[in-house]
């Protein structure tokens, strides 16, 4: 049962989530949440995971709360699941693209989804910094944590370091060195 929950839920987050993987974090979120497959801290966990690991954020956040749900029967289903709507869709774009590249309709659409996908973006951002953060709620005492100036201080850094065209692998390198002494200095 938890194998066919698994697929269809996947399914539903790849078939009505537009925007790739960073739209879909919210509806994973909300979907493992409702299902008991993950606390919002196991999530933050596996989103940092997920963006440590080669491959696309929302086929490795399904192949990771699959393993955990199901084993290895649940990391294929919940992987066939997120990517099943895409491969179809895409399938047909491309058969159907050239004919309808210049309709009006279709660039409406176009032009109305690109907003939506920054607000879902923009929502898990808030999600996911609220529950590293905020775990208790919003309170100023989270403010004066070291984490707290540690993450600014991170995100300053890889925000000028992106800026400066630094390849994103030394990006990724240098924030989990930096986070690992962090924590080893505070002791986390």
């Amino acid at each position: 049962m938890v194998l066919i929950d698994l697929f269809l839920t996947f399914l539903k987050i790849g078939a009505f989530t537009f925007g790739g993987g960073y739209a879909m974090i919210a509806m994973i979120q909300y979907e493992a949440e409702q299902h008991g497959w993950l606390t919002q801290t196991e999530l933050v966990d596996f989103v940092a995971l997920s963006e440590s690991t080669p491959g696309p954020l929302a086929i490795n956040m399904a192949t990771f709360v699959g393993i955990r749900t199901g084993g290895i029967p649940g990391a294929i289903i919940a992987t066939l699941g997120i990517v099943l709507p895409s491969f179809i869709v895409i399938l047909i774009i491309a058969k159907c693209y050239e004919k309808f590249r210049k309709s009006r309709v279709v660039g409406g659409v176009m032009a109305g989804l690109k907003p939506a996908v920054v607000g879902l973006i923009g929502a898990a951002f808030i999600s996911v910094a609220g529950t590293v953060f905020f775990p208790a709620g919003l309170d100023v005492s989270a403010f004066s944590a070291v984490s707290f100036w540690v993450f600014i201080a991170l995100f300053a850094l890889t925000t000028v370091l992106a800026f400066k065209k630094v390849h994103p692998i030394l990006i990724i390198l240098l924030s989990a060195i930096v986070g690992i002494a962090a924590g080893y200095a505070l002791g986390l």
